[in-house]
């Protein structure tokens, strides 16, 4: 079967409507229902069928778009040993992801690539947790985090690299009776007014930890996503916020303090799909995300 069939079975499968995949892709929908017609005259069966407004995937037309991940894998792989033999990996990777982990890994990244021939793309993306795997259809390495676990929901069926672990500390006011401590428990916070962020996003998981220690709810004002904006407010005094530690700019506006009686550090991952992980290229940046997110931590891996 033609390679370009098994990939629009996949894309179709990942996006749900042809229409989706058209404006992925850069492409007609008329000119993808033409190649879904001509796919299933060479399969000899039916590899979608109508539901609800628009289409799924039949038994066989899942079978297909699987074999879409292990064909272009296999040409990857055929590519990289080319990439090999030439001496060194070409060409572009793109790379989304939440804009604190791209803060704390990209420009350690970029130090290491500077002599390599691979050209970098960069989309900051700030998503919930879940919706990260989504964003691998369109890039090749996506930076995600999860407060829960080395691989982040959603993201089974893809390739995971762990680049950091990165702690979350309580900001404080300078002035704030807290900032003179060198740690802080559940109990010490509970009464405290929060700035959070939006839910399902996973930092909220070390609140919700917090509220389980005590049994009972904390206060949430505001729930923001940029870190930011969240460190401003924090020093105003509008509030405390959980704010990662390698990326979060203290100077003399606010204090961090460790938080200790529940897990609060999260994984910073590199996501790609098999077949993109398979590309010299994309090996190379994920290792130069990894050996930056190493060096937080003040150690260097090969």
């Amino acid at each position: 079967m033609d390679l370009r069939h098994l990939e629009l079975l996949r894309d179709l499968r990942e996006r749900g409507s042809l229409a989706a995949v058209a404006a992925a892709t850069h492409r007609t929908p008329s000119a993808l229902s033409q190649q879904l017609r001509t796919a299933q005259r060479v399969a000899g069966t039916a590899l979608v069928e109508p539901h609800g407004r628009g289409l799924r995937l039949t038994e066989a037309g899942e079978l297909l778009a699987d074999g879409a991940d292990e064909v272009a894998a296999a040409l990857a792989r055929v590519e990289s040993r080319l990439d090999e033999h030439r001496g060194r990996p070409t060409g572009r990777v793109s790379i989304a992801g939440l804009p604190s982990g791209l803060t704390a890994l990209l420009p350690g990244t970029l130090t290491l690539l500077a002599d390599s021939a691979v050209e970098v793309g960069i989309d900051d993306q700030d998503l919930a947790e879940q919706d990260y795997a989504r964003a691998a259809a369109d890039a090749d390495i996506v930076v995600a985090h999860s407060l829960t676990s080395e691989v982040p929901s959603g993201s089974e069926g893809l390739r995971s690299t762990v680049l950091t672990r990165e702690p979350l500390d309580v900001a404080v006011p300078p002035d704030h009776p807290l900032a003179r401590r060198e740690v802080l428990r559940p109990r010490d916070v509970i009464d405290e007014t929060w700035i959070s962020v939006p839910e399902d996003y996973p930092f909220d998981t070390v609140l919700h930890r917090i509220e389980e220690h005590c049994g009972r709810g904390l206060h949430r004002r505001l729930r923001i996503r940029d870190n930011q904006l969240v460190a401003a407010l924090v020093a105003s005094g509008e509030g405390l916020a959980l704010l990662p530690r390698y990326t979060t700019r203290t100077a003399d506006e606010l204090v961090l303090v460790p938080l200790s009686g529940v897990l609060a550090a999260r994984w910073i991952v590199a996501l790609s799909r098999p077949d993109r992980a398979e590309r010299a290229a994309v090996r190379l940046v994920t290792r130069a995300l990894r050996n930056a997110g190493v060096a937080l931590m003040g150690e260097r891996i090969s």
